[in-house]
Order: structure tokens, then C-alpha cells, then sequence
């Protein structure tokens, strides 16, 4: 593959943040191209080490980037929330989520 074609593959892709509910209740916040690769990953033991033995996980909450540095940014500053002030991200992204499928 030529280097132009490697850069406009890299310029197109899509980087997430996210946060999973472990099994436990505990959250685990991450970042990836590809969440569903990344979810059964978490889930088949092939994960983060922290949710390897929290598994099954299920995603919670998460955002779209243009960039890999702004994903990563965003999981460092997730990272550092409380629990309750991740639980009230979570919960404000389902209220807006609600409310975009119940047409208000």
C-alpha cells in the first residue's frame, strides 16, 4: 500500500471514547477505532487487564473523534471523574439519546 493511500485511510478513521459497566458495577473507560471489536475483546478475556476478570462488560456511553490525540485526551480526562460524575455522564447521554428516539 502507497504512503498517500496509508494517510487517507488514517485521515478517515473514527476514534471513541468509551466507558463499559463491568460486571461488578465498576466502570472502565477506554479508547478504540473499533468499539464492537473492542467490547468482544473485553469480553472474551482478550482486553484490558482491569476487565478481564469483571467480564462480561457492557457499553455505556460513547463519543466520536476526527483524531487519535483528541480520543485519547478525552479517555485521560474521563479517567479522572468520580464514578458519580461519570454515572451523570452516562445518564444525561441516555436522557438526550431518549429523547432524539421519542421524537421530543
Amino acid at each position: 500500500m502507497s504512503n498517500s493511500k496509508k494517510s487517507s485511510i488514517i485521515a478517515s478513521m473514527t476514534y471513541y471514547t468509551y466507558i463499559v459497566r463491568c460486571r461488578d458495577g465498576t466502570l472502565y473507560t477506554g479508547y478504540t477505532t473499533d468499539i464492537e471489536k473492542r467490547i468482544e475483546a473485553h469480553n472474551s478475556g482478550k482486553g484490558a487487564k482491569y476487565t478481564r476478570s469483571r467480564g462480561p462488560v457492557k457499553l455505556v456511553y460513547s463519543e466520536e473523534y476526527k483524531t487519535k490525540e483528541e480520543a485519547m485526551s478525552r479517555e485521560w480526562h474521563i479517567k479522572r471523574l468520580t464514578k458519580e460524575k461519570k454515572e451523570e455522564l452516562i445518564n444525561e447521554r441516555n436522557k438526550t439519546d431518549n429523547n432524539k428516539s421519542s421524537g421530543d
